[in-house]
């Protein structure tokens, strides 16, 4: 590195230059972004205003449900700003992403299976298979979005020289 003073400013030159983010990064991290948009805004249609009201009331009514109800809102908050820190190559934000993954889906199994709330977050099915089939269909794309993240060696290389 090499300083240059001028007058009160001091202009320091790297000596190495940044690597460009790789086009699966930024792929990865958009679908991210995309992902949750979209999971936001069909929960919105699905419900309706008057279900999404009714769905709030209902989700403060006891402290487990609103731990729930919170802890979904800080999972959505948490996988947004992972997606914003993966673009800077943030190795920490990969992994914080992969145990999301692993919360939501473990969660979602287990209130499928009866041991959850509310019914919004649970996959409806006859069987342990059905609703198996059905989970990791839904969970799919988050799926693909960690195979951009760890699977590609230019993925991994941008990470580890971060």
């Amino acid at each position: 590195m090499e300083d240059i003073t001028l007058g009160f400013f001091t202009k320091t030159s790297r000596s190495h230059a940044r690597l460009n983010v790789p086009a699966l990064v930024q792929v990865a991290a958009l679908a991210i972004i995309m992902i949750r948009c979209l999971d936001v805004f069909m929960i919105f249609n699905t419900l309706g205003m008057r279900g999404l009201s009714e769905f709030i009331h209902r989700s403060v009514q006891t402290w487990n449900l609103t731990l729930v109800f919170f802890a979904s809102l800080m999972l959505v908050f948490i996988e947004i700003y992972c997606a914003f820190s993966l673009v800077k190559g943030r190795n920490w934000a990969r992994i914080l992403y992969l145990l999301t993954q692993i919360v939501a889906t473990g969660y979602l199994w287990a209130a499928s299976l009866g041991y959850g709330y509310p019914e919004l977050f649970s996959i409806p099915g006859e069987s342990r298979g059905e609703i198996f089939r059905t989970l990791v269909m839904q969970k799919l794309p988050d799926l693909l979005v960690l195979g951009l993240l760890f699977v590609p060696a230019a993925s991994r290389r941008f990470f580890n020289l971060q």
